[in-house]
């Protein structure tokens, strides 16, 4: 996981919300622009729904990628993506603005003072909020947001230490609606980070994400429910791997690190049988070794290098341009095997066409791995 930056992004799938949730997604999303830049636009979020719409009117933009960690067809229909730093924070801050009775964030880190004043003004309006944040590795980090929110009405507590890293980005409004994200809410990174999110309104996969939550919440251990198309972490790997496994044509990959040995060898095992295999991440030294097993299996790897013009902190899988994975995972053991995440299997046209056209665009911007 990334230590020195991050960054925020979201987009939407949909079923039965509360009217306060409805109303803040369907204050509409606007176009993402198709080219890696360091220029957010304005654009808030909208799902529609099985039943009560999470609406969302989004043009699918060029500036994103996602994938499904399993190889399985979402249950609700997804309607947008959000992508990051194009469209901006708004549409995030209008979710967390948005609750009528309940407000539930799970993050790894929180570094964000209108984030967190949001969050106070809305327990300061009666709605019950509550908060957990990273402990194991992002204390320091997190400890001002922890003692403001505290001092705020917030219920707010240290994630369990029985994972190594609470590195789930999650936030669930009036047991309606989840945002499943790639990016930590830490300000100093919203301008030139590539992330992504989905909003998430399936009543199934609503109701794991909530529940999930309160064991955490409790320190309670828990087996999280994969609902209908959840991807949790620890126990990701097979998810994964899974989805690598089942591209026939094209497989098209973010991430911020690569070092799972399963995953490294998933991606190159299927570069060897013929699958269109092209990755983009930021360049780190740390990978060296990875990179080149997969550039010799014949992977298209490209790298930015740096923060600018965008740093690559999204996570996600294309595989054949109909099924796309997005969340929290790094390509890592650690991230796998012994961390709190989760990510998001979707197939609805609406979320995997912007991203395939934003991983275009930074694909095209990036340079080929020298090594």
């Amino acid at each position: 996981m990334r230590h020195p930056r991050r960054l925020p992004c979201w987009g939407g799938h949909g079923l039965a919300v509360s009217a306060a949730v409805a109303g803040l997604l369907a204050i509409g999303l606007t176009a993402c622009p198709a080219t890696p830049t360091t220029t957010a636009t304005t654009a808030p979020i909208a799902t529609t729904a099985t039943t009560a719409p999470i609406a969302t009117t989004s043009t699918p933009s060029a500036t994103a990628t996602s994938a499904p960690a399993t190889p399985k067809p979402t249950a609700g229909p997804t309607s947008a993506l959000i992508i990051e730093p194009d469209q901006g924070m708004d549409p995030i801050y209008a979710a967390m603005g948005s609750p009528a009775r309940n407000l539930d964030l799970s993050m790894y880190e929180l570094v964000d003072t209108r984030a967190e004043s949001i969050l106070a003004t809305d327990a300061g309006r009666g709605v019950t909020v509550r908060v957990i944040l990273d402990h194991g590795r992002e204390a320091s980090q997190n400890q001002p947001a922890y003692t403001y929110l505290a001092t705020h009405g917030v219920q707010v507590r240290w994630a369990p230490s029985s994972f190594r890293a609470f590195h789930i980005k999650m936030l669930c409004i009036d047991n309606s609606g989840c945002l499943v994200m790639t990016l930590n809410l830490t300000s100093r990174y919203y301008a030139n980070t590539r992330d992504f999110a989905v909003t998430d309104s399936n009543p199934v996969d609503v109701s794991s994400m909530e529940a999930t939550f309160t064991a955490d919440f409790d320190g309670s251990p828990t087996a999280p429910s994969a609902g209908t198309d959840l991807i949790w972490s620890p126990g990701s790997s097979a998810g994964l791997t899974s989805l690598i496994g089942s591209a026939t044509s094209e497989l098209l990959v973010y991430n911020e690190e690569m070092s799972d040995p399963a995953t490294v060898a998933s991606l190159a095992a299927a570069a060897r049988r013929g699958v269109v295999v092209k990755v983009v991440m930021t360049d780190q030294t740390s990978w060296s070794a990875e990179f080149s097993a997969l550039t010799a299996a014949g992977v298209q790897l490209r790298v930015f290098h740096g923060e600018s013009p965008i740093y690559i902190h999204a996570k996600m899988i294309v595989a054949d341009r109909r099924q796309a994975f997005v969340g929290s995972e790094n390509f890592s053991r650690a991230s796998l095997d012994d961390n709190r995440e989760l990510g998001l299997a979707v197939t609805d046209p609406a979320i995997v066409g912007p991203a395939v056209t934003t991983f275009i665009a930074d694909f095209a911007a990036a340079q080929p791995w020298a090594g």
